[in-house]
């Protein structure tokens, strides 16, 4: 996907932001711009337009951006980027706990959003999933969704259900933060409450047959009080 076919949402109820941001975003070769100010349109033109990535302001006229994220997070793994004039280091946390990509404080530069918007971007497209035989290609890494096998340069690692749902997961957000609670949601189908030390345990386990170096990971990382990461670059 070239930048020109690549589609951006804005959802952000200042209307200068939203014109600065889609003329720098033209500049930049992003020819399609989609924009809101409110959290019930964003969601219909998120729908109906499809975007590529979203810039989410977190305070809307009827309701929040959080809620938008979580939304979207339930039917797409697009990248997100929140918008907002909150500081507080919670308000940061929670933005990516709950599947947020970056955080981006105003005033900003637009110039620089439109370099992070870029970024994203790229980091999507480096995912790259084969329809036709169900393969997932990340890096160094493939998963067979379809068969259940999952490989590491091309050489097969036997992985228990809950490890191979782990790993399914992180592949599926990969470079993005990873809450614990979200990893029980999806991977046990629990509240989060009680099971820190399982995930820690699976996640240990999942390290040890993924990486060379376990206890000094480097694809699998822990983010200290937001969750774990599956980092891989785009080289």
């Amino acid at each position: 996907m070239s930048l020109k076919d690549a589609k951006v949402l804005i959802i952000d109820d200042e209307e200068d932001i939203l014109r600065i941001l889609n003329t720098v975003l033209t500049k930049e070769g992003i020819d399609h711009v989609y924009t809101s100010t409110t959290v019930q349109d964003g969601l219909i033109q998120f729908r109906q337009t499809q975007p590529d990535i979203v810039l989410l302001d977190i305070m809307l006229p009827d309701g929040e951006g959080y809620d938008v994220c979580k939304q979207i997070r339930s039917i797409s793994n697009v990248p997100i980027l929140f918008l907002s004039a909150k500081t507080e280091e919670i308000d940061k946390i929670l933005g990516f706990a709950i599947g947020g990509d970056d955080y981006i404080v105003k005033p900003f530069s637009p110039k620089e959003v439109a370099y992070r918007v870029k970024a994203q971007l790229r980091r999507a497209e480096y995912v790259q999933t084969d329809k036709e035989d169900n393969l997932l290609k990340v890096g160094p890494f493939e998963l067979d969704e379809q068969r259940a096998e999952f490989r590491k340069n091309g050489e097969t690692i036997e992985l228990r259900p809950k490890e191979l749902g782990l790993i399914t997961y992180l592949l599926k957000n990969v470079n993005r933060i990873i809450s614990k609670e979200s990893l029980c949601e999806q991977v046990w189908g629990e509240d989060f409450i009680g099971f820190d030390n399982t995930v820690m345990v699976h996640i240990r386990r999942l390290r040890e047959k993924i990486e060379v170096q376990p206890s000094d990971p480097e694809y699998l990382i822990t983010v200290k009080g937001l969750g774990y990461k599956l980092v891989v670059k785009d080289d």
